[in-house]
Formats: C-alpha cells, sequence, structure tokens
C-alpha cells in the first residue's frame, strides 16, 4: 500500500521545512533534531502517577534511569526496562519519555528507561554492556524500585530493540536473570544485512539505507564487529531459550527484512513470537503517537504483550 495519509503528511512537513537529513549534521546538531523532532511527533506527554531519576553505579561509571510507577500500588509490580532508539548514536532517556508513559499507564507496569552509552564517544560494545548490566542490577535490588525480579521483560525501539535482543542473548546464559519477554520494535537484528527493504527504502526524506550506514560507522569499532552476535544477534549460531518476543516492523523501513527474519528464526527454535508489519508505515512511527493512528495502535500491542507475559510470570 501508499504510505499512510498521516505518515505521508509528516513527510511533506519535512520537505516544506527543508529539514536536512540527519545523517548530513554535525553530531551535535543531528542529536538536537532528532529530539526536537521525536518530541514533536509525539504530542503531549500522559501525566503518570511518579516519574523519577537515578543513576546506578555500574563498575567505574554511574548509569541514569528514569522509572515510571503507574500507580500508588505498594506491592512490587512487574516491569519492563526499555532502551530508547538513535542508532546508537542518536537518543537519551528523554526520546523515549512519551513512550515510556504509555506503556506504564497501559500495561500497569514499571517501566524502566536506560542511559546507556552512545557511540563514536563508546563505541560497541559500551551500549550492550551498560543494558545487560542494568538488567543485572536492577534484578538483583529490584526492591529498591518496588519491582517483581520474576517478572522482568526488555523492549526498545529501532537501536533500542538491538540492544534489547542482545541483552537476552546475554541473560539466557544467567539463572538469576529470567526475563518474561522481548518486545522488539523495528530492531537492527543484522549489521551486514543485504536485503531487499534496505535497497529498496531510499526516500531521502526518511529514514533510509544511508542512514543506517552513518549509525553503523558510528557504532561500530571494527568491521569484524558487524558480525558479532552481540551487533547482529540474526548471526547468533543459537537461538533457543530465549523469552517470548513481540517483533513489530514497519513496510517502509530499511530494516523490515531483517526484523521479520530475526522472528522468524525466534519461532524455528521454539521461541512464541508475534510479529506484526504495521502497513503504510515507516521507521520511527512507534514514537509518533501524537500524530500517528497506528503508533497508539502498536503501543496498545506492546502493552497488550506485556500484561500476557507477566501474568505468566
Amino acid at each position: 500500500m501508499p504510505l499512510d495519509p498521516q505518515i505521508q503528511a509528516m513527510r511533506d512537513r519535512r520537505i516544506t521545512s527543508a529539514a536536512p537529513p540527519l545523517y548530513t549534521l554535525t553530531l551535535a546538531e543531528a542529536r538536537a533534531a532528532d529530539l526536537a523532532s521525536i518530541q514533536a511527533e509525539a504530542g503531549e506527554p500522559e501525566p503518570v502517577y511518579e516519574v523519577t531519576d537515578h543513576h546506578l553505579p555500574l563498575g567505574d561509571r554511574k548509569v541514569p534511569i528514569r522509572v515510571y510507577r503507574p500507580s500508588p500500588e505498594q506491592r512490587p509490580l512487574p516491569a519492563l526496562l526499555y532502551f530508547f532508539g538513535g542508532g546508537w548514536t542518536l537518543g537519551s532517556l528523554e526520546t523515549c519519555d512519551a513512550v515510556c508513559r504509555t506503556l506504564a499507564n497501559t500495561a500497569g507496569c514499571l517501566v524502566i528507561s536506560v542511559g546507556y552509552r552512545l557511540a563514536p564517544e563508546h563505541k560497541f560494545p559500551a551500549a550492550v554492556e551498560d543494558c545487560h548490566e542494568a538488567l543485572r542490577h536492577i534484578a538483583t535490588h529490584a526492591a529498591d524500585f518496588g519491582a517483581d525480579p520474576t517478572r522482568l521483560a526488555v523492549g526498545g525501539d529501532s537501536a533500542g530493540g538491538n540492544l534489547a535482543a542482545a541483552t537476552t542473548l546475554l541473560a539466557r546464559t544467567e539463572p538469576a536473570l529470567p526475563l518474561s519477554g522481548q518486545l522488539l520494535v523495528y530492531p537492527n537484528t543484522d549489521q551486514l544485512a543485504d536485503d531487499e527493504s534496505l535497497h529498496t527504502n531510499d526516500d531521502p526524506w526518511l529514514f533510509n539505507h544511508r542512514s543506517v550506514a552513518w549509525y553503523l560507522d558510528h557504532y561500530l569499532a571494527t568491521d569484524a564487529d558487524a558480525a558479532h552476535p552481540l551487533a547482529s544477534p540474526l548471526r547468533a549460531p543459537d537461538l533457543s531459550g530465549l523469552p517470548p518476543a513481540l517483533v513489530i516492523t514497519a513496510e517502509y523501513d530499511p530494516l523490515r527484512d531483517q526484523g521479520e527474519a530475526y522472528a522468524r528464526r525466534l519461532a524455528e527454535s521454539g521461541i512464541e513470537v508475534e510479529l506484526t508489519r504495521y502497513p503504510g508505515m515507516v521507521h520511527g512511527f512507534f514514537t509518533m503517537s501524537g500524530s500517528v493512528d497506528a503508533a497508539r495502535a502498536a503501543l496498545d500491542q506492546a502493552a497488550a504483550g506485556l500484561r500476557r507475559w507477566f501474568a505468566a510470570g
């Protein structure tokens, strides 16, 4: 189908404003423009009962997190650790604020967003290490956050989906880190992908293959890193024993095929998988709930998946 009319309107606004592609900007300019664009499309953030900022002591560094509590309920709540998108290069706790607020309210769980280190200042595997160690810390100190350590999930969009998938691969080897589920929204899963969606999505006003290459150039320290399973989960030799997954993809997204290939491999490995491709959508639509109806539908689907996983936990 053609671009969804609401996505077409967003694209038209970009053309009218002559907004330059992020990959043509300096790093500081791209970070500022990315946040401004996401906040504009997200609309007014939902009120949440409580939002608090903390820092996790992880080795020799402190990683910022933001905790969203949907209600004053005192019993331990299930928790989603959420990793923002931005090609491992852009993004912050502010980038995913609207998404986290909606998921906390709609799923009735704690949502904890993790401010992992960004590239190129900190290249692969720094972001993976931060996400994995944050999960370990929160599982170990769950009482400090009012979280139920037996009902934890990880999730993220784009690079955040990549980090969620990588984190599940690491957590699989640790009995103290049982995960209830993984929410993967148009995730990068193969840094060596050479597929149809990567080649055909070439629109300069939307996320395209040049965007993908720009982010990878910042993120990967060496060419060999591209094949590492923690950078490219699709290339992991074994995907058995992972938690249930919800994989959301967009029709007009260069990452579409690799996300769907990962869903298929999970299913072939005996993992419970729900895969949904949103027609007429583009990369980034999940954060556009203020202007795109399908974004709200995808958020509702994600919340339903979280409730289902936590109820089974």
